[in-house]
This record gives C-alpha cells, sequence and structure tokens, in this order.
C-alpha cells in the first residue's frame, strides 16, 4: 500500500473511532467492507438515508425505493444499510452529477401516489462550513479525511429535503421478444422487434 494511503486509512480508523452515536458507527462500520473505504459521498449517503427514515417514519424492516441522483460513493449505503438494491427495484441511479437522493416507502396495494422525502446537500448551508463548500463546489481538491470529520459534525445542518408527491408505476407483465436482427431475447418494453444492442 501507498504510505499515503496508509495513513489516510489510519487517519480515518481514528476519526471513526471518534463517533460517538453507536446507530451511526455501527453503520459506518457496515458501509465502510462494501464500500472499500468510508468516503465522503458515502456519509452523506448514510446521513440522508438517516433523514429519510425519520421523516417518513421509516419502521425497522420496511422497505424504501431510493432515487439517487449521482452514482458516485452515494447509493451504497442505500445498499447495504436499506436493502434497496438495482437488482431489487429498490434502487434507481438517475445519474445527473446531484448530490440529491428521493426516498418513498411502498406504496399499499391499488395505491398509485404516494408521499416520498426528496433530500439534498445544500449549498447555502455548506457555506458555513467552508472546507466543505470547496470540496463540493470542486473549488480545491480536499481528501476525504478532511471533509468526513465536518460532515460528522455538521449532521443534518448542511441538507435541506423537502416531501414530493412519487407517481407509483404500474407493474406491466413482462414480455419476452426475440430480436429479428441477432435472435437473442430480450424483455420488450413498449413492441420494439430489435433488442437494445441492435437498435444502438
Amino acid at each position: 500500500m501507498h504510505k499515503n494511503s496508509q495513513l489516510e486509512k489510519e487517519t480515518m480508523e481514528a476519526i471513526i473511532k471518534q463517533v460517538k452515536d453507536p446507530e451511526l458507527l455501527s453503520q459506518i462500520e457496515k458501509v465502510v467492507p462494501f464500500h472499500g473505504f468510508l468516503t465522503s459521498g458515502a456519509l452523506i449517503g448514510i446521513q440522508m438515508l438517516n433523514i429519510a427514515r425519520r421523516v417518513l417514519d421509516v419502521q425497522e424492516g420496511e422497505r424504501i425505493y431510493v432515487t439517487c441522483e449521482t452514482k458516485s460513493c452515494m447509493p451504497d449505503p442505500f445498499q447495504i444499510l436499506a436493502g434497496a438494491t438495482i437488482g431489487n427495484n429498490g434502487l434507481k441511479i438517475l445519474n445527473l452529477g446531484k448530490m440529491a437522493v428521493t426516498v418513498n416507502k411502498q406504496a399499499p396495494e391499488g395505491v398509485n401516489n404516494i408521499k416520498g422525502v426528496r433530500i439534498l446537500l445544500d449549498p447555502e448551508k455548506t457555506k458555513n462550513y467552508p472546507k466543505l463548500h470547496a470540496w463540493f463546489l470542486n473549488t480545491e481538491k480536499l481528501p476525504h479525511v478532511e471533509i468526513v470529520p465536518i460532515l460528522l459534525d455538521a449532521g443534518e445542518k448542511v441538507y435541506s429535503w423537502k416531501l414530493v408527491d412519487i407517481e407509483v408505476p404500474v407493474r406491466r407483465k413482462k414480455r419476452i421478444q426475440c430480436c429479428k436482427n441477432c435472435g437473442e431475447m430480450f424483455i420488450q418494453h413498449d413492441n420494439e422487434l430489435l433488442c437494445g444492442g441492435c437498435t444502438e
């Protein structure tokens, strides 16, 4: 391991040991092996998940659906701590490059609209933490070991959130089609006759 990265790893371990909240510490300890390292984005994901759980009154074991607006680091805590994955349709990634996430609970059968919460890292609030603000706006290259302690200290003070209406998609019966070009089977979304690979 590179000398600098070993030092960063040890520094981050020391930072994590300072976390007083046992629930948050437990969450961090679960995310680190999955993500590989406690990055600023992964911690932001943990903090956003905790806000969503509180605002929506999510009970233990209750299913949530997550739409993450970046693919970098932030989605991982939702997968490991909330079981919202791409494979189980609990996690969607709209790679808009925004530090924002929308979370909702599972809608009761037959309900086609549900309240969710959209949470974002708010630049108006990160201004109160100059290093975090510089990291967020990418005006200064700062390592995670400098940003994580600021995020831990700031807690929820750097986020804004609002309730939003979410349309629950109607589940359609899966239709399988044989591609007229390559002969491979694919899931048909409309009435297309060519698979995604052949239409590109």
